[in-house]
């Protein structure tokens, strides 16, 4: 448990007239080398600005988690994708229609500003546009993606509250975004379409026999 108080850490952020200058704050945090916690539509997440390494770092800290895991990304919109990918391929942006904004994670070929610590020196990054209003309206706040872990010690269940991020990183902590509680059940389904065809890496909130429903016609996704 964090020296700061629970109730000097978090602030109310839910859909309303108070969630902009929450966001704001959030965003003033980001961008001075802090972290965040948010919610997201299943887990409370943990945001760092993706453009700072040293507050990347601390990410890994935090969460105690191996720099050999690589990072995921939560964009602001669609539009921004091509900024930092090499390419958007046409599976891609078929998946993209059917399921962004959603429990949904491409895994792309990383643009050259990336960074390594988030791609765990893979080359390739994941990145999924959120439907939580929160956690879309931190990335759009910020002007740029943030990270999109969960905010939880490596290993330890993810977290579904406020109460329980600060109970479980809230030593770590800048601020919490308290938007009550969040589903809880399964993370983002994980495809890799850097391959064809794409390769399930987890399946998650969206089904597989959902994304080949939708988007093929025939199963044809290859699992890891």
């Amino acid at each position: 448990m964090g020296e700061v108080a629970f109730d000097s850490l978090a602030i109310k952020a839910v859909p309303g007239p108070d969630l902009d200058s929450a966001l704001d704050k959030a965003k003033g945090v980001l961008l001075s080398g802090g972290a965040v916690a948010f919610p997201t539509e299943s887990f409370y997440g943990l945001a760092v600005n993706i453009m700072d390494d040293v507050a990347i770092r601390r990410l890994f800290s935090i969460k105690g988690r191996q720099e050999n895991q690589p990072i995921l990304i939560l964009i602001p919109d669609k539009t921004s994708l091509s900024k930092y990918v090499e390419e958007v391929p046409g599976t891609a942006l078929k998946l993209m229609d059917m399921f962004w904004p959603g429990g949904l994670t491409l895994i792309f070929r990383a643009g050259a500003g990336i960074s390594p610590l988030l791609t765990a020196g893979t080359g390739k990054i994941g990145i999924r546009l959120s439907g939580h209003e929160v956690a879309s309206g931190l990335a759009r706040t910020t002007g740029h993606p943030i990270t999109g872990t969960s905010a939880n010690k490596s290993g330890q269940p993810a977290c579904v509250n406020a109460r329980e991020v600060y109970d479980s990183i809230g030593a770590g902590l800048d601020l919490i975004l308290d938007g009550g509680e969040t589903k809880g059940g399964r993370g983002s389904t994980i495809l890799d379409i850097t391959t064809d065809p794409p390769q399930l890496i987890r399946e998650g909130m969206i089904s597989v026999k959902d994304i080949e429903m939708k988007t093929y016609s025939r199963p044809n996704l290859a699992v890891k």
